[in-house]
C-alpha cells in the first residue's frame, strides 16, 4: 500500500472562545491509502490540549504508514487496526483514528459498500447535532440562535466558563429565547469547581438547559460521579472520558460520555466503548474537534448508536474542504456511497504532494513531501489556540 500526507490549515469562520483559550484555525494533517487503483482518507487535526501539533502528527503518521506498507491487502490491515495490533501502544489516539478511519474508506471504496455497514449498520445514520455557540455576548447570542433555529437547528451547544457565572446565565437566557424551541447542551469545559457547581446547575436547569459537559476541571473522575448523583440536569463525561477505561470506570456513574474519535482512537475503539456503556445507565455522546468533514465523516456513521450528537467541527470552517455528510441544516447524514462517502469540495482527486520522496517498506511505499499548489502549506498551531469541545 503506498500512503500519502498533506498538511492544509482549517481556518474557522469566526473565533471560537471558550473557558480556557480562543481558537481561530487547526491544522489538519490528511493521510491517504492507495492500494489497486482505489483511495482511502482519514484526518488527524492539531491540538494544543493533547499535544498534538501538525509537525508531530506528520512523524507519527509517517511511522504508521510503514506500518500499513507490510500488509498485503488493506482488508488484513483494518484487521489489525480493529484488534489494536497494528501501531505501537502508545500511539496518539488521534494517530489511529486517522489511520482506522482511512483503511475503512479504502477497504469500503474496495468492497463497494458504506462504512456503516461495516461497522454493522444497515441504513445510513443521521442525527440532529449540536451546533455550538461560544462564549459572547448575550445579544449576539440570540441573534446566533435565532439564525440557527430559523436553519433548521434544533440541538445548541453553549460554551460556559465566563470568570462572572452570572455570564454563562445571561448567555444561556439569551439563547433560549432566541430558540425557544431548541434542545440546549451546555459545555463549561471544566471550569467549575464542585461547590459553583451543585450552586450553578439548578439555575440551568430551569432554564431548560438538557444536559452539562464536564463541568468540573478534569483529573478526578470520582469527584464528577459524585456530582453527577445529586445533580438536577444530566452530566456527561468529556475530558475525564478518554478511552476504554476511563469508561468503564464512569460506566452507570455519569449520565453521558462524549466519545470523541480523534480522543478515543478511531471508530471501532468508539464501538468498544458503546458496547462497555451498553445496558449501564450511561448514554453514549458522539462529539468531535472542529474539522473538515473528512475527520467529522467516520463518526456520523456511528451515529445511530448516540443520544446525544454534537458533530459540527465542519460546520464552524470559513471553508470546508471536503463535503459529503451535510449538517448545514441541523442533520448530518452518512452518505450511503462506498467507503466514508467524502469527497473534495474542488473538482478532482484528493490533493497529492507536488515534489514527494519515498521510502519502500515491505510491499508498501510511504511518501511524504510539499502540498499541492493552491493548498495551504504546514503551519504551527499558536500557542493560544487549543482544543475545542
Amino acid at each position: 500500500m503506498k500512503s500519502t500526507l498533506h498538511t492544509t490549515r482549517l481556518t474557522l469562520a469566526e473565533p471560537l472562545r471558550i473557558s480556557r483559550s480562543v481558537m481561530d484555525a487547526r491544522d489538519a494533517v490528511w493521510l491517504s491509502v492507495e492500494h489497486g487503483g482505489a483511495r482511502g482518507h482519514g484526518e488527524a487535526v492539531a491540538s494544543v490540549y493533547y499535544g498534538l501539533d501538525a509537525d508531530t502528527l506528520g512523524r507519527l503518521l509517517r511511522e504508521a504508514a510503514v506500518e500499513l506498507g507490510r500488509f498485503a491487502e488493506p482488508e488484513s490491515a483494518l484487521a489489525a487496526a480493529r484488534d489494536g495490533a497494528l501501531l505501537p501502544h502508545d500511539t496518539p489516539p488521534a494517530v489511529r483514528a486517522a489511520v482506522d478511519s482511512a483503511l475503512l474508506d479504502l477497504v469500503g471504496k474496495r468492497a463497494g459498500t458504506p462504512v456503516h455497514h461495516l461497522l454493522g449498520a444497515q441504513a445510513p445514520p443521521a442525527a440532529a447535532t449540536a451546533r455550538t455557540i461560544g462564549i459572547t455576548s448575550p445579544v449576539r447570542a440570540a441573534l446566533r440562535a435565532r439564525c440557527l433555529a430559523d436553519s433548521g437547528f434544533t440541538v445548541i451547544k453553549i460554551k460556559g466558563g465566563s470568570t462572572d457565572p452570572a455570564d454563562d446565565l445571561a448567555r444561556v437566557r439569551a439563547v433560549r429565547e432566541g430558540a425557544p424551541h431548541a434542545r440546549l447542551l451546555l459545555d463549561p469545559n471544566g471550569a467549575w469547581t464542585t461547590a459553583e457547581a451543585q450552586r450553578l446547575l439548578p439555575r440551568f436547569a430551569e432554564l431548560g438547559v438538557e444536559a452539562v459537559e464536564q463541568p468540573t476541571a478534569p483529573g478526578d473522575p470520582e469527584a464528577l460521579a459524585r456530582l453527577a448523583r445529586t445533580s438536577p440536569l444530566p452530566i456527561v463525561a468529556d475530558e475525564d472520558a478518554v478511552g476504554l477505561d476511563d469508561a468503564r470506570r464512569l460506566a452507570g456513574r455519569v449520565h453521558g460520555v462524549n466519545v470523541k474519535l480523534a480522543k478515543c482512537g478511531g471508530p471501532h475503539a468508539a464501538l468498544r466503548i458503546a458496547e462497555a456503556l451498553a445496558g449501564s445507565g450511561t448514554d453514549l455522546m458522539l462529539g468531535c474537534l472542529t474539522a473538515s468533514s473528512l475527520g467529522i465523516a467516520p463518526a456520523v456513521h456511528l451515529a445511530d448508536r448516540a443520544r446525544w450528537i454534537d458533530l459540527d467541527g465542519h460546520l464552524l470552517l470559513a471553508h470546508d474542504p471536503w463535503q459529503g455528510i451535510g449538517g448545514t441544516d441541523g442533520t448530518v447524514r452518512a452518505a450511503d456511497r462506498a467507503g466514508l462517502g467524502v469527497r473534495r469540495a474542488e473538482p478532482g482527486p484528493a490533493p497529492e504532494p507536488a515534489a514527494t520522496t519515498g521510502t519502500t517498506t515491505g510491499t508498501g511505499t510511504t511518501t511524504t513531501g510539499t502540498p499541492a499548489p493552491g493548498i495551504p502549506g504546514p503551519s504551527k498551531e499558536t500557542p493560544h489556540r487549543a482544543h475545542v469541545a
